[in-house]
């Protein structure tokens, strides 16, 4: 769909919709590891792949100057890191 069709207002909504949800989404994930301390489900190599991804598209933003693009990736950075941090940190405890 050409971009040109829309209102602008319209395409910066769906922007920030992606950019909220996709940065929101690993919330739950963080909060819920950190309470439980449980991390037995949570694939290691995928959650390091997703970190290195997000850490690189912060840079990209840093790059292009796209602050949205920054802000919601280095929000996603913290959170997957919590994430692979916390697996790190009990996989390594017996039980």
């Amino acid at each position: 769909m050409d971009a040109g069709l829309l209102s602008s207002w319209l395409v910066e909504l769906i922007g920030s919709a992606a950019a909220i949800l996709g940065t929101l989404c690993w919330l739950p994930q963080s909060v819920k590891v950190i309470r439980e301390k449980q991390t037995a489900g949570i694939s290691l190599a995928a959650n390091l792949m997703l970190l290195s991804a997000v850490s690189l598209w912060m840079i990209y933003g840093l790059m292009i100057g796209s602050w949205p693009l920054v802000v919601a990736n280095a929000i996603s950075t913290a959170l997957v890191s919590t994430i692979v941090f916390m697996k790190l940190r009990y996989s390594a405890t017996p039980g």
